[in-house]
């Protein structure tokens, strides 16, 4: 069997906060570090429809893919090119179950017509993080004291700046900071982004809602996940409080031995 010449273990630690404006909490996530899957989700649509589809739609991610997983094989095993594409389909065909599954509910409850949910997904397979995104949650890796995004926001600011229609200084000033152009539920589809990450002993991603991303700069984000394990995800959560706690905030922190 090829083994990388290192199985990496991994730990997570999670936390969700209401912050200081909202009456309810509408993110969701979940971790199982056995299972090796990560999943945060920022939930929209109000009277509790924003809770029920983060909620909803966490839950079928993670079903379809503890269902899927035996199709893998090894978990520890290396990715190759047709694993590596197997992992992203079963990744990519969770959230788009949940995506069905949100807005099938959303048309039976008028209530909550509407509702739809961001999604920030991960799994680890061999020495691979393996992504899935939809929205403007965010995933991150810290390696050697150094935080890079690995997500792309699903944002109309984000695709203004990508085609070059608007500078930086604009896009902070832009009175459309809160639109999105891909979520989770408000249509029976939606297109998920998928990716493959290399990883290397002592990385940490962090997956997080717009509530911790939105008051973090990226040079920050090294220094507080170093602190490690809950007392990072405290700080990060004590961070964005701080400095406003306009909305939900949620936290997962995944450490790579």
């Amino acid at each position: 069997m090829n083994y990388p010449a290192w199985r990496p273990s991994v730990r997570s630690f999670g936390k969700s906060d209401i912050g200081r404006h909202r009456k309810l909490n509408e993110d969701a996530f979940f971790r199982d570090d056995q299972l090796r899957l990560f999943i945060v989700a920022d939930g929209m649509g109000g009277h509790a429809a924003g809770e029920v589809a983060s909620g909803e739609a966490v839950d079928t991610v993670y079903g379809m893919v503890k269902r899927g997983l035996g199709g893998l094989g090894d978990l520890y095993q290396p990715l190759d090119e047709a694993r590596g594409r197997s992992a992203c389909r079963l990744l990519e065909g969770a959230i788009q179950a949940a995506t069905y599954m949100v807005f099938g509910m959303a048309q039976f409850e008028k209530d909550k017509s509407g509702m739809g949910t961001t999604i920030s997904s991960a799994m680890v397979l061999g020495d691979s993080f393996v992504t899935g995104q939809v929205g403007d949650s965010r995933i991150y890796r810290v390696r050697q004291n150094t935080a890079v995004q690995l997500t792309e926001d699903h944002t109309l600011i984000a695709w203004q700046l990508k085609q070059g229609l608007i500078s930086e200084n604009e896009a902070k000033a832009s009175p459309h900071k809160n639109v999105i152009t891909r979520a989770v539920g408000n249509r029976e589809y939606v297109e998920v982004d998928t990716n493959i990450y290399p990883m290397a002993s002592g990385d940490k991603y962090m997956l997080c809602s717009d509530g911790l991303h939105g008051y973090l700069q990226l040079d920050e984000i090294a220094a507080v996940a170093s602190i490690g394990g809950d007392q990072a995800v405290e700080q990060f959560i004590r961070l964005a409080n701080n400095r406003g706690g306009k909305d939900n905030i949620t936290c997962l922190l995944v450490e790579v031995a």
